[in-house]
């Protein structure tokens, strides 16, 4: 039975989930703007966004070791805040050199945060003893969808107010759960113990690959989107931040009954279906023949990811029972290993072709999805 201090951890981690989804949110629907203020080309601008997954995946890194020996509540604390400045300070570059440090800030403080919140998650769920993580996640998403609505709401605003107002907000509910996030003994597990040297690969293979290919479409819908529906769809630039807003929109509403429908069906089931639609999805995009379908169709790549990064990290908490978060670490690693690929696979392709053949790519991972749905339901690990 989960005491007040767990309903507690609860609440603040649903509000670090939220911040940082209107952080990333505020600053992806923006890409087109940036583009536009910097006068950068596809490639420069391909170029660019990979500043975000590779740094962010050395945040990621440090934030294991960081955690490991001092707690993730304590990471999240200084991190999050640090996100939200670093979003600030990209809408305020003046110049491209200024630019890039803003993003070398904003991703080395974003790895951080997605490790953080993810283990505080676990964490919750492994002392409720049920299937919640869905749950932050689908607050993360409402809150991405939050901003992509406000970007288009505000769009006769300058950039740099549009984009700094929401970090008023993400700053004030990281300060507000700081407080709440449970503390390194809280977190771990009072009677399992696992060396983390000793943790094995193979049982996490199939949820990293996953998790990567997963970020692969992620990429494509996140940093292209608005480039996809201005340049391909010739959409006014009130539509475009909606492509964005779609996509998250039925994220969430995936995600608000996706651990009833996990406690069910079961995982494998779930990602497997997912996979499917995640498929018909960017199918979708690569043949859109109009603005309304081409929402539609963003809106069904939100459908078939939204379980995958949940359950991972699901998966992977079960695969650690002593909640030393290594098992999540390297989960999350391959966020960024799929981000990366992603942004430099189908940016590459739309400089080379164009952006409809660049949503190829994603299409043909998003079915590899399924054929790697059975590694969701593992055995949980024993120790020795």
């Amino acid at each position: 039975m989960p005491s007040a201090r767990d309903r507690q951890a609860r609440v603040a981690t649903y509000v670090v989930f939220g911040a940082q989804g209107l952080s990333l949110a505020t600053l992806l629907v923006q890409i087109a703007g940036l583009q536009a203020k910097h006068r950068l080309d596809e490639g420069s601008l391909t170029l660019l966004l990979l500043i975000v997954p590779v740094f962010a995946g050395v945040g990621s890194v440090a934030a294991g070791a960081f955690a490991a020996r001092l707690g993730s509540r304590l990471l999240l604390r200084i991190a999050q805040p640090v996100v939200a400045v670093a979003v600030v300070l990209a809408a305020l570059a003046p110049d491209v050199p200024l630019l890039v440090p803003a993003l070398l800030l904003y991703a080395l403080a974003v790895g951080a945060v997605d490790a953080g919140m993810n283990m505080q998650g676990v964490a919750v769920e492994r002392r409720y003893g049920l299937q919640v993580l869905n749950g932050f996640h689908c607050v993360w998403s409402a809150l991405s969808m939050a901003g992509a609505l406000w970007a288009s709401a505000a769009v006769a605003l300058p950039l740099e107010l549009v984009m700094a107002l929401p970090m008023l907000l993400a700053v004030a509910g990281s300060l507000y759960a700081g407080r709440g996030l449970y503390t390194p003994a809280q977190e771990r597990s009072e009677t399992e113990t696992l060396a983390a040297g000793g943790f094995p690969w193979r049982p996490i293979v199939p949820l990293c690959l996953a998790m990567a290919f997963l970020y692969v479409g992620d990429a494509a819908v996140s940093n292209f989107n608005t480039v996809y529906m201005r340049d391909v769809l010739t959409a006014d630039p009130w539509v475009i931040p909606l492509a964005y807003a779609a996509y998250q929109a039925t994220t969430l509403i995936v995600r608000l009954g996706g651990d009833l429908a996990v406690r069910r069906y079961g995982p494998a089931v779930i990602v497997r279906i997912g996979g499917v639609l995640a498929t018909l999805g960017f199918l979708g995009v690569v043949l859109a023949p109009n603005q309304v379908l081409g929402l539609v169709a963003f809106g069904l790549t939100g459908v078939g990811l939204a379980v995958v990064a949940p359950q991972s990290f699901s998966a992977a908490g079960r695969l650690d029972p002593a909640g030393t978060g290594v098992a999540i670490a390297r989960v999350n690693l391959f966020n960024y290993v799929g981000y990366i690929v992603g942004a430099a696979l189908v940016g590459g392709i739309a400089d080379a072709a164009d952006m409809r053949v660049a949503y190829a790519a994603p299409l043909v991972l998003a079915a590899a999805i399924i054929v790697l749905a059975p590694g969701f339901a593992p055995r949980l690990a024993t120790t020795t």
